[in-house]
């Protein structure tokens, strides 16, 4: 098994951290006290997201504040970092789609950034497929045969999009009683109905959330029809992705099975 790289001594020195870096847990993060490192894939995409959280204010919810380098930027040698923030994700599924809608109310009035416009990234053409708007080839095997059976499913929706963090399964930390928290945003231009959709699909399907899930979101405007392209977005993901595995495949055929009632 390969090291997780950390952040170099120049990165945390630039961001203004004095102590030696420790592993959060088994993901790429790393806290120097205070403060948090995170390696970046995409330094305009990662600096978009930056200028947004540092002044997001959301009722309930903490953020982990981005943090500038001592010359003012946001990026710095493939490296972001942000205020540590306690708390780690727990099986509190309600709780993440509730944390999403709030988070979205704020982001609502954000404008649609450019880089969207040119993500080749497996998740953005997993997206695109899932709204109808590409083809990619997916491998049958791994939930391409599903996709093309469901997809036979989709309608026309009036929702309306706008930025919001597509990935919500996960992220979303707790600790106690404290309010739930945040120290990342993956941006997609969709409807929050799909976001909180993307977070149902996921807890069903790999995080042990019971059916009524489903039904106690039911109130939200096209609620079937956001869960299906949010199944279908995890669905061309899996199909597409190399690590895929039939566990992955088998809990999103458990979720197309309940979504499948409510169509």
């Amino acid at each position: 098994m390969s090291e997780i790289p950390q952040p170099p001594v120049h990165v945390r020195t630039a961001f203004g951290a004095t102590e030696e870096p420790e592993l959060l847990d088994a993901s790429p993060l790393w806290r120097c006290g205070p403060i948090a490192f995170r390696p970046v894939a995409d330094p305009v995409e990662s600096a978009w997201v930056a200028q947004v959280l540092a002044t997001l204010e959301v009722p309930r919810l903490r953020i982990g504040r981005p943090l500038r380098s001592t010359d003012g930027r946001w990026v710095i040698g493939g490296w972001s970092a942000f205020r540590f923030i306690d708390g780690r994700p727990e099986p509190r599924h309600d709780e993440v789609i509730a944390a999403s809608l709030r988070l979205h109310e704020a982001t609502a009035l954000l404008e649609r950034p450019r880089f969207l416009n040119g993500r080749g990234d497996m998740y953005s053409v997993a997206d695109r497929a899932a709204w109808g708007e590409e083809q990619p080839e997916l491998d049958a095997e791994k939930g391409g045969r599903l996709f093309e059976l469901l997809a036979a499913s989709r309608r026309d929706v009036q929702l309306r999009p706008q930025i919001v963090h597509g990935e919500g399964f996960g992220t979303v930390l707790f600790s106690g009683d404290a309010d739930p928290g945040i120290v990342e945003l993956s941006p997609y231009w969709r409807p929050p109905e799909w976001a909180a959709a993307v977070a149902a699909v996921d807890a069903l399907s790999w995080g042990g959330a019971d059916p009524g899930i489903l039904e106690r979101w039911a109130h939200l405007p096209e609620w079937p029809q956001a869960l299906l392209r949010a199944l279908l977005f995890r669905l061309a993901v899996n199909a597409m992705h190399p690590h895929a595995t039939p566990d992955s495949l088998r809990g999103l055929e458990n979720s197309a099975h309940e979504i499948g009632k409510l169509l």
